[in-house]
């Protein structure tokens, strides 16, 4: 069974989603998301599940200490586990990022749409994050669309820190104001 509460931070409530911070029951989710090649195709290639218990750790531990970094996000409907989407600010990156991952079984439902307009929201009214990045490969077509849907922008290139500095990437965004005019708010609940 997995718990739709963590002691971390918010719960989300969109129309088909929910979006929390990771609880241990995630693991095996958070390791199908690191094993499948189609969704770590942009974001490094796969890893063992021992890296996977460091990064998803790692999430955890800037949510506690941070107050906010990467959702998990379960279907309502299964409840399953399908993919992390949210904000995330680590150290030297290019600026506050909203980004997005889901397994690829679940890619091509909307999930991905929905989860990060929700984000999108909550970076800015709860976070109170002034403009938003997305950090993308120049190859991730479906990224680059996911990211005009929501209203970004092609900021040109950009960099990221060492281990990634070589990757070439490309910054995409928009402010809070570019946000708001866009009227693409969520109608998310907030239930913590």
């Amino acid at each position: 069974m997995i718990s739709f509460n963590s002691p971390l931070g918010p719960t989300i409530e969109t129309a088909r989603l929910y979006l929390r911070p990771p609880v241990p029951e995630d693991f095996p989710g958070f390791c199908e998301f690191h094993r499948d090649p189609i969704t770590m195709k942009h974001l490094g290639g796969v890893v063992a599940d021992s890296v996977t218990w460091r990064i998803m750790r790692t999430g955890a531990g800037a949510w506690a200490l941070d107050g906010f970094f990467m959702f998990s996000v379960l279907c309502k409907q299964t409840h399953e586990w399908i993919g992390r989407v949210g904000p995330l600010y680590p150290h030297h990156w290019p600026d506050r990022e909203v980004g997005w991952g889901l397994i690829s079984r679940f890619m091509g439902k909307g999930y991905a749409l929905e989860a990060a307009i929700a984000s999108m929201d909550y970076a800015f009214e709860q976070l109170h994050w002034d403009k938003v990045v997305h950090s993308i490969s120049p190859e991730n077509f479906e990224s680059q669309r996911l990211a005009q849907r929501l209203g970004s922008v092609k900021l040109g290139p950009g960099a990221l820190p060492d281990p990634h500095a070589s990757v070439p990437i490309e910054l995409w965004g928009q402010t809070r104001q570019q946000w708001r005019e866009s009227n693409r708010l969520a109608s998310v609940a907030y239930l913590k």
